[in-house]
């Protein structure tokens, strides 16, 4: 009985073990596992070059411009046009990415400045003598000394007035009208005022003495002259300046200059009088400007009544500019490379776009945008720089960079770029060289192909020779413009 029911138990197991294979080879699999790779499978759009992002390939391969594998673009990273980059949510979180509005406001700007009181050198008035003589006296003055308008300076002796007094007088006694009009005008051209001349006419003697009085009131900036001095004709005696107004001299930073304009009025507050307000008025803004602190000198000018202010006090001008509508985003949204200034729109949640700006003045710690924004846009106020190299390594680049690969010029000339390579081979007019990064173009170490301008260089170059080279980018071609052999010992703790 043991070994039949052995025998008949083996005999069912074999029959189950062959319907459950027959089962599984004719039921056809799921259809779950292909679906859900084909879900996962991710789309590429084209293929690319990071070095040259604005030119597409339809395969995979070698670039035929660098020395480096062609990159995929997929379609949930970038849009058709390949203008925006796609974060993970959780990478955002972890990068702290924040946003911003972009604004539309009135903006003032208020320029605040140092600067100190100065003479006003528009009023100034030299004294001279009028003709040769002699020094008779010198009224008490010193430079320094504040004075009025037509406060006597010194008592001069003049021969010559004398002599040409006394011919006038001989003439006018003849009667002759015609001779004593010509006598009389050239007592005037030797310089007599018109009240000495008066004065002779009345009194019939000749004024060899004559007091050489202040034109006008203030200070006595010099005083050239002494008792017993021969003075020439045309001699300076005195330097006056007047004090009826002032001029306070401020360095605004060039920044803020733009903002600055002659008329406007200004506050000003010095450090003698407290919280005192005074006006003034912008006269000049001098057209020149420092180049060791990069300000630019602001006149103004105010009145000096009662004569309280001095030259050399010190105190703070306040200047307000016209109130003006702007586009302002934070400083901090905006990376600026020295070429190109761009910000990151957030399009949706994890998605950013780069955008190339054109900025505008900056106001303590916003920009002001004159193209690339609108207002109400979102934009990336932190952590943007992680943002634009994931966005270089994707060959992400704003619209207006990615239209024209050819560097920008200036003054005509395309940019030149200079670099360290070795020679790794050397073709019909064209060098391949193996060079170090090129920070300027965003470009790693690397293998590739330069032309030369010049291929009468070619038979002073050797393959494995170090050199350094300077480039210019014309077309789809980089050109070389110069080279030179770099010295062993230099090359050796250098090599890319």
């Amino acid at each position: 009985m043991n070994s039949k029911t052995l025998t008949l138990a083996l005999s069912l197991l074999a029959l189950g073990v062959g319907m459950g294979w027959s089962v599984a080879r004719w039921t056809p699999a799921p259809a779950t596992q292909p679906q859900a790779a084909a879900a996962t499978e991710r789309k590429v759009l084209y293929w690319y070059d990071p070095m040259t992002p604005g030119q597409k390939f339809d395969k995979p391969g070698k670039s035929p411009y660098m020395d480096m594998q062609l990159q995929p673009r997929y379609a949930d990273e970038a849009d058709a046009a390949g203008a925006a980059i796609s974060v993970a949510p959780r990478t955002v979180q972890s990068l702290g990415v924040r946003t911003a509005k972009v604004e539309r406001r009135d903006l003032v700007l208020h320029v605040e400045a140092l600067g100190t009181l100065q003479l006003n050198e528009r009023e100034v008035s030299i004294v001279q003598a009028r003709s040769g003589g002699f020094v008779e006296k010198v009224y008490a003055r010193a430079p320094g000394d504040v004075i009025a308008a037509g406060a006597p300076l010194v008592d001069l002796l003049l021969p010559e007035w004398v002599a040409a007094q006394r011919e006038y007088l001989a003439v006018r006694a003849l009667g002759d009208a015609a001779l004593s009009a010509a006598s009389r005008q050239r007592l005037l051209l030797l310089g007599m005022p018109e009240t000495v001349v008066a004065e002779v006419e009345r009194s019939g003697q000749a004024q060899g003495r004559h007091t050489v009085v202040a034109p006008l009131g203030g200070l006595i900036a010099e005083l050239m002259v002494r008792q017993g001095m021969t003075v020439s004709p045309g001699m300076s005696l005195a330097r006056l300046n007047g004090l009826a107004t002032m001029w306070f001299d401020v360095a605004v930073p060039e920044a803020q200059a733009g903002a600055v304009a002659p008329g406007q009025v200004a506050e000003l507050r010095l450090a003698a009088f407290g919280a005192e307000v005074f006006k003034a008025r912008v006269a000049a803004v001098l057209p020149e400007a420092s180049g060791e602190t990069r300000t630019l000198k602001v006149r103004l000018e105010l009145p000096n009544r009662g004569l309280r202010l001095k030259a050399g006090m010190s105190g703070q001008a306040s200047l307000q500019g016209p109130r003006q509508s702007e586009l302002l985003v934070p400083s901090e949204s905006v990376i600026r490379t020295g070429r190109r200034a761009v910000a990151y729109v957030v399009e949706s949640p994890g998605r950013f776009r780069p955008v190339e700006v054109q900025l505008g003045r900056e106001v303590d710690d916003v920009l002001v945008v004159t193209s690339g924004l609108e207002a109400g846009q979102e934009i990336v106020a932190s952590a943007q720089f992680l943002i634009d190299s994931e966005a270089s390594l994707r060959g992400v680049v704003p619209p207006s960079t990615q239209a024209s690969s050819i560097p920008r010029e200036h003054d005509g000339h395309a940019a030149t770029y200079n670099a360290k390579g070795r020679i790794t081979e050397i073709g019909r007019g064209e060098l391949t060289l193996s060079h170090e990064a090129i920070p300027d173009l965003r470009w790693p170490a690397m293998t590739m192909g330069f032309k030369l301008a010049n291929p009468g260089l070619l038979p002073e170059l050797k393959v494995g020779q170090t050199v350094r080279f300077s480039f210019t980018k014309q077309g789809d071609d980089y050109l070389i413009v110069a080279v030179e052999p770099v010295a062993v010992g230099a090359a050796s703790g250098a090599r890319p």
